[in-house]
């Protein structure tokens, strides 16, 4: 990987669409530019300047890609293609792995070619879908919840929250369960398994007492399932005392997952709401009960965007709202909470913990193995971004471990758990670390001062020629200015031990 960070970041191609059948690979003959800036986008520029080929055909190219691009001459395509060959690629330390090995892993003792996995939901609700995402390598499937619910979706469903580039950092839905029959699902397992015999089919299903519970994970196995997950946590049931209800009381998650694991044989996980002080008092219900993992987290119950006019909340319909799930990479910290809590629990000790909750990059997946998960799930980002994204999923995580030494994914489970404490007490507090300017990449904004002033301990002033000037006497080390300025000018710096 490279040493010294990230070359070009997201917001260089911000006003990349990301497109489908991208017109900008039809007006080039000699690469096709979309990949390599969607590479760049899910934070894996250094797999995208390993793909160039050996001459750069941009050098006289009068770069046609920037012309027919859905957004005309808005993304600078042969400026980052050259960046790439003449920035990135001499800095790379890392050659592409021959082969994807190290991302074997495994679930409950069964083998995984990669710790990717479709979460249950509508990006894993048919044999069309699952079929399209194994082919473009995803290594399994938790298939959308299976009961005897009769299931009618509300229309429209979902809503969402944006951040500056357009794209979704928050996603709410409404949505519940799988609206196939029972047989259906079940054929539906029969063809995955005999058509894709290696890829990995978890079985999520909610039932309405022990005895559904009970039959629905046997069914499951008997028509191809290597594994159940259960329901524990859905936010959206129109019925009282199913999904997130259950998962709030530890005697129903026990009582429930004993119901299931009595009745197969093939492992049992249990999917738990965020909707709870800690996960923990579950988690262990869960395992005393005989499941065999936990899957964490699912939606957290949220509202989104109060119409001014209406007075209704997104996603309206026909004049009322509802309370619903919410998910995207803003919940992602939430997540990471969650998964190191379930990581420290001894009582959890060798069981699997399939984590989930905002993962759209695989530096994202890589934190919650590192804190402990041996597999990840992911909805939001395909939701968003198509099954496509796997690739780069793939690529980065495989380059980070052949660059760490790692041989498999087991080596890096676990290893952040030792730097997390669930209070402050531990924390060092007789240091300060100074921020400290690049002015090369400063552009005398004054954002730095303005939150400092504003927000912080007043420590920033800009100087006539429009530079931050530090005054350590008042600065405290927030590090607030880092985190506000737009052109990553500002970084850590000299140390002082207060005295």
């Amino acid at each position: 990987m490279l040493q010294t960070g990230q070359i070009i970041e997201r917001q260089d191609i911000i006003r990349c669409a990301l497109c489908a059948d991208a017109p900008c690979d039809a007006a080039c003959d000699k690469l096709k530019p979309s990949g390599f800036l969607r590479s760049i986008w899910f934070a894996n520029e250094q797999g995208a300047a390993e793909r160039l080929p050996s001459e750069n055909p941009c050098i006289t190219c009068s770069a046609p890609c920037e012309r027919y691009c859905a957004r005309p001459m808005e993304v600078q395509i042969k400026d980052t293609i050259n960046r790439l060959y003449y920035q990135v690629k001499p800095e790379s330390e890392t050659r592409v792995p021959e082969n994807e090995d190290r991302l074997k892993c495994e679930m409950c003792g069964i083998t995984l070619e990669n710790p990717f996995l479709l979460s249950s939901s509508v990006v894993s609700s048919t044999y069309d879908m699952c079929a399209r995402a194994f082919e473009e390598g995803w290594a399994g499937a938790s298939f959308k919840t299976v009961s005897t619910l009769d299931i009618h979706e509300a229309s429209p469903r979902f809503s969402a929250i944006h951040g500056a580039d357009g794209s979704i950092i928050g996603f709410k839905n409404i949505e519940q369960l799988s609206d196939h029959s029972i047989a259906e699902n079940m054929e539906i397992f029969m063809k995955l398994k005999n058509k894709y015999p290696s890829k990995f089919i978890l079985a999520s299903i909610m039932g309405q007492n022990e005895a559904e519970w009970g039959e629905l994970a046997a069914l499951c196995e008997e028509n191809g399932a290597d594994a159940v997950e259960l329901n524990f946590s859905c936010p959206n049931m129109a019925e009282g005392g199913l999904g997130s209800d259950i998962g709030q009381i530890p005697e129903l998650v026990e009582r429930f997952s004993r119901a299931a694991k009595e009745k197969c044989h093939i492992p049992v996980l249990a999917k738990l709401t965020p909707n709870v002080a800690s996960l923990i008092p579950a988690a262990e219900a869960a395992i005393r009960g005989g499941a065999d993992g936990i899957s964490a987290i699912n939606t957290i119950k949220s509202l989104t965007a109060v119409n001014i006019h209406t007075y209704v909340t997104a996603p309206a319909v026909h004049g009322l709202s509802a309370v619903g799930g919410y998910s995207g990479n803003a919940v992602k910290p939430i997540a990471l909470r969650f998964i190191s809590e379930l990581g420290k629990d001894p009582v959890l000790k060798g069981k699997h913990i399939s984590g989930m909750g905002g993962i759209e990059t695989w530096k994202d997946a890589l934190e919650f193995i590192l804190l402990g998960a041996g597999s990840v799930q992911i909805t939001t980002a395909i939701m968003q971004y198509g099954y496509r994204i796997i690739h780069d999923l793939k690529d980065g995580l495989n380059m980070y471990l052949a660059e760490k030494g790692f041989n498999s994914i087991r080596d890096a489970i676990g290893l952040a758990l030792d730097t997390v404490s669930s209070t402050t007490d531990v924390l060092e507090r007789d240091t300060v670390i100074f921020p400290r300017v690049i002015s090369e990449r400063c552009i005398g904004c004054g954002r730095c001062a303005v939150s400092c002033g504003d927000g912080g301990h007043q420590a920033i002033t800009m100087n006539e020629n429009r530079r931050p000037v530090l005054n350590g006497r008042s600065c405290v080390g927030c590090h607030l200015c880092i985190l506000v300025c737009p052109q990553n000018a500002i970084v850590p710096g000299k140390k002082r031990v207060r005295t």
